[in-house]
């Protein structure tokens, strides 16, 4: 190798000016740090700006309490379902040929492109006291719209892309070779699933449940349309925030928004993990 090519092979792909390297690197960290770490460092300081003692009452008063347990309440009901409908979408889309197949794979996107709050306002015109079924639901005791179900039928519908858009193309990517094996063993359709199919899988069937959980713990738009803000029954934490941020409460507005950006942390930091996981067995996969 001659040392112009030994030269360009050091210099990478790219042939920008050290420079301009450099520039670009400075922006893209200037603006990470103006648009994701500023406001973290913000909602932290203004969440202790008080004292210790403010913070711990925030968090512990009546109101804030309910709006957190409603929080996981919805979570460990929306995130299940996407959990199964997730899996269930990718096996089908991934594994089988089946007419309406693009259709499918479209619907599932839908959450994407539609806005959280016309998601919200089409629950209430089927579910609402004036809506397409609204009166036979209020004849018969039935609470959807301003009561949990209603949230967590909001946050279902906009979180249930996350655990299949994250299989799909992982689930394509292996194909059905080691499924056909295992069934020409002898295996049932279940055994090929539990024994093959899930732990080729699992890293990726994680990654998408943490986003779906936490997409589903910050979910502001849908659930706002649908909750009615009856305060200490059906205002999650987002919802909570932004009442006390109205009544001019800070102290406990960022208190609250502290606890939802250590959730986007610890995120992040399991994301990482997942992500390193996942990228080492797959390589090694491919290796052999």
């Amino acid at each position: 190798m001659s040392r112009k090519d030994e030269a360009a092979r050091r210099a990478g792909p790219t042939s920008e000016a050290p420079w301009l390297r450099r520039l670009l690197i400075a922006v893209a960290i200037g603006f990470m740090l103006l648009t994701l770490v500023l406001p973290l460092v913000l909602v932290f300081s203004e969440a202790f700006r008080k004292g210790l003692d403010v913070f711990v009452a925030a968090l512990g008063e009546r109101n804030a309490l309910a709006a957190i347990r409603l929080t996981l309440l919805v979570a460990a009901i929306a995130v299940p379902l996407n959990l199964v409908f997730g899996v269930a979408a990718a096996w089908a889309i991934a594994k089988f040929e089946f007419k309406g197949k693009a259709f499918l794979t479209t619907l599932i996107d839908l959450p994407f492109s539609v806005s959280p709050v016309v998601a919200g306002l089409v629950y209430v015109l089927l579910f609402g006291a004036h809506g397409l079924i609204g009166p036979w639901l209020q004849a018969n005791n039935i609470e959807i719209i301003f009561a949990v179900p209603g949230i967590v039928l909001a946050t279902i519908f906009v979180t249930f892309p996350f655990v299949a858009r994250e299989l799909i193309p992982l689930m394509q990517d292996q194909g059905s070779g080691d499924e056909e094996a295992a069934l020409s063993l002898g295996a049932s359709g279940w055994q090929a699933f539990w024994r093959v199919t899930l732990p080729n899988i699992k890293w990726g069937l994680l990654y998408g449940v943490l986003l779906c959980n936490a997409r589903a713990m910050g979910e502001f738009g849908a659930v706002a349309v649908v909750s009615g803000h009856i305060r200490g029954k059906t205002t999650t934490m987002p919802l909570h925030i932004e009442i006390l941020y109205n009544e001019y409460n800070f102290a406990g507005a960022f208190a609250v928004a502290t606890l939802l950006a250590l959730l986007a942390l610890v995120t992040l930091l399991i994301k990482t993990i997942l992500e390193f996981r996942f990228g080492r067995e797959l390589a090694a996969t491919r290796k052999h």
